[in-house]
């Protein structure tokens, strides 16, 4: 049966993550090898992974040519190796799909080149495309998916020359942000539009969003009679340790998530960066009794871009007084505060992912007022661009004398970038910085960007610990010394603690003089950490998270790295939404306040997604107990 006909009538499992396994099998990065050129030196391992997808249950697997384009393969010295490589890659997955009843898509990836930077490289993206798709065709797949496209235009320009070689089915799947715009301003429902037009066969979204993000991405997604739809979600966000992407979603999640994507109007389901087999299996199981969506309205529109008007003054701050680190007048550490007895509050307020900031300067004020000592600001945590920390965090404390602590992610500068802005920290009297790695760019809001990861966390702790020594990375004197109370974090969630206990002594050996943990749900590991960080003699600050619903739960079990909620308080959390879920969300966090102030001299409250009357009422409660 033609995969069309059969796509009219019912719901199809496609394969997951190849590069995954790839890395995986070889032990690389994410960066270190071509991974399409296993085709030729571990055609085996390819035709394995084939294989186990198969047997898992998908019907539908892609040759492992995402990148086999002349551009990418450049990068690698493997432009020459084209049709060698995809011809190969083709034969590879028809031979592992031969008698499985299962098709094979030809995988067509984007250049990763502008059109003006591909004109100034003197490359022709057209006869790029050409060509790959050229060797897919001749080593005969049976459709082709031209996936994760930024740039509709450069998607267009694809399809257009797939349609002049070939009349095979063809699938063309964006990468697209859960609010349901290109990086262009497009929307999701017009780019389908326009591909529908061009000869698209199917229209999808994959990459980018776990399985909860790409939901509420196609809640923007009408379904007509006739029209088809594929949805392949990452397995959730990954954690980066050691130059390996390790991903959380667990095969039962990444089930009942199919059966919402299908819900949803998807009839070509499958997974991207980080599945495997294992949700494939759980995936393919799910689905198998569901009937496709044939009709299905846009149950949440995608609002209109504003339209451009005068420009607005900025906001208004006042200015820092003249410069003397060595002053006393300078803000009070979290340190003196504990020195002095008081039970110290920090409060997490991510800066926002636009310039409307009245909101989160309210939250600020707010939670202050409530009792918080100091409103930590994350760098682009999940790698989403958002406002500078740095320009709030200065706003913070000069219009409104509010104490920031600011992240300090290695991911997005260099060694120079990094020490510029600790220099820049210290001039505006910003004496709180806590060093990270940082979320790997490739999987955030904007997946062309590149991580830098110049050093580690541990050694930017050890530069900031010198210039409190007054001199440079590389010894140079900064005149005068800077007063950074340098914190650091840590994960007591993670299966092998004794592991992050080790790291965490480097981390404190390098400077840290604080730490802040990665969200508990659950009181008894107040204690557990508390015994096994005693021998360190530094403040620990719990991190705490007030669940909002029972959705948001699941949500953050299963996709968010480093965050581990008990099956009890999940099921506290179950079907519980609105008013009623905030309300159990907030008990259950005050259980853990109080568990914390046991055994700790504060707690570090996080407010998700800017909801910080929640994070208010629970810190008046730490307040109110700590007096």
């Amino acid at each position: 049966m033609d995969l069309l006909d059969e796509l009219s009538t019912r719901v199809l499992c496609g394969d997951g993550a190849m590069g995954t396994l790839l890395m995986d099998a070889a032990g690389l990065g994410g960066d270190e090898r071509c991974l399409e050129e296993f085709c030729l030196s571990a055609p085996d391992l390819v035709a394995k992974i084939h294989r186990d997808y198969l047997d898992a249950g998908a019907r539908l697997i892609e040759t492992n040519t995402f990148g086999a384009n002349a551009a990418r393969l450049s990068r690698h010295r493997l432009e020459n190796k084209v049709n060698e490589l995809n011809w190969t890659a083709a034969q590879l997955a028809r031979d592992a799909a031969r008698g499985r009843n299962a098709y094979v898509a030809g995988s067509v990836g984007p250049t990763g080149l502008s059109e003006e930077q591909a004109r100034e490289l003197g490359l022709d993206r057209a006869a790029a495309f050409r060509e790959q798709l050229g060797a897919l065709l001749d080593g005969g797949v049976d459709l082709i998916m031209l996936e994760t496209f930024l740039d509709l235009d450069e998607l267009l320009l694809a399809l257009e020359i797939k349609q002049s070689l070939h009349h095979c089915p063809v699938v063309c799947s964006l990468a697209c942000a859960e609010e349901g715009r290109l990086p262009s301003g497009v929307t999701i429902t017009d780019a389908f539009a326009r591909l529908r037009a061009a000869g698209a066969d199917i229209v999808g979204v994959n990459c980018l969003n776990g399985p909860n993000a790409m939901l509420r991405l196609l809640e923007h997604v009408p379904v007509e009679p006739g029209e088809l739809l594929s949805a392949f979600p990452n397995a959730g966000y990954p954690r980066y340790v050691e130059g390996r992407f390790l991903y959380p979603t667990a095969p039962d999640y990444f089930a009942h998530a199919a059966r919402e994507l299908v819900a949803a109007g998807a009839r070509l389901v499958g997974g991207c960066c980080g599945t495997t087999p294992a949700q494939i299996a759980a995936m393919s199981a799910a689905i198998a009794d569901l009937a496709p969506v044939v009709r299905k309205p846009v149950l949440k529109p995608i609002p209109p871009l504003p339209e451009i008007g005068p420009m607005r003054p900025a906001i208004a701050i006042t200015p820092p007084p003249p410069l003397n680190l060595s002053t006393s007048s300078e803000e009070e550490s979290i340190l003196d505060k504990i020195a002095a007895g008081k039970t110290v509050i920090i409060t997490e307020l991510d800066p926002p992912k636009t310039l409307d900031l009245e909101k989160f300067f309210a939250g600020a004020q707010a939670l202050t007022a409530a009792g918080s000592d100091a409103i930590t600001l994350a760098d682009n945590s999940l790698a989403i661009l958002r406002v500078s920390n740095l320009a709030a965090g200065a706003m913070l404390k000069h219009r409104f004398g509010i104490t920031p602590l600011l992240h300090l992610s290695c991911r997005d500068r260099n060694l120079l970038g990094l020490q510029s802005e600790l220099l820049g920290l210290a001039a505006l009297g910003i004496r709180h910085v806590l060093p990270l790695t940082g979320d790997p760019a490739k999987v955030g809001d904007h997946p062309g960007a590149k991580s830098v990861y110049d050093v580690t966390s541990v050694q930017l702790m050890s530069i900031a610990a010198r210039l409190n020594e007054g001199f440079n990375h590389v010894g140079k004197t900064i005149k005068n010394p800077t007063r950074f109370v340098i914190g650091c974090t840590f994960n007591p969630n993670a299966k092998h603690l004794d592991a992050q206990v080790a790291r965490l002594e480097r981390k404190v050996a390098a400077g840290a003089r604080y730490v802040m943990t990665q969200p508990i749900f659950d009181p008894a590991q107040a204690k557990i950490v508390a015994a096994r960080t005693a021998h360190l003699n530094v403040p620990i600050f719990l991190g705490i998270w007030p669940l909002l619903n029972g959705r948001q739960a699941e949500f953050l079990h299963n996709e968010v790295p480093g965050i581990l909620i008990p099956d009890d308080v999940r099921a506290r959390m179950a079907g519980r939404e609105g008013i009623d879920g905030r309300n159990e969300g907030v008990e259950i966090a005050k259980d853990v306040c109080r568990a914390a102030l046991d055994h700790f001299p504060g707690v570090y409250l996080i407010t998700p997604f800017l909801t910080y009357e929640t994070t208010v009422a629970l810190a008046q409660f730490v307040r109110g107990i700590s007096k």
